[in-house]
């Protein structure tokens, strides 16, 4: 089961266009349950599957994951300026998430 929920997270983060980010709690609502956010971040934090943009997917404030190194120079390099381990999440947020994933 646990394979499948990891499964169907890589899937809607992959949804994410190059430039734009979501919030874990994004990716939990598109899975149904607003109370998988942490699930979400623990399934990013242990995927090692290049084609899933992990780095896209930030906290609910537009904080970059602490333990994430490079998230930050990854977001840049795809135009998200990051100021003090954050972003813009009002600018740079996918909202259309909720509807490419169902």
């Amino acid at each position: 089961m646990k394979s499948d929920l990891y499964k169907r997270i890589y899937s809607a983060v992959r949804k994410i266009p190059e430039g734009k980010v979501a919030t874990y709690g994004d990716i939990a609502l598109t899975l149904g349950n607003r109370r998988l956010s942490r699930i979400v971040g623990y399934a990013l934090s242990c995927c090692t599957d290049a084609s899933v943009p992990c780095h896209r997917v930030v906290d609910r404030n537009g904080r970059l994951a602490p333990g994430y190194k490079d998230q930050g120079s990854l977001l840049e390099s795809e135009g998200i300026p990051v100021t003090d381990d954050h972003i813009e999440l009002n600018r740079y947020r996918f909202s259309e998430i909720f509807m490419v994933v169902s």
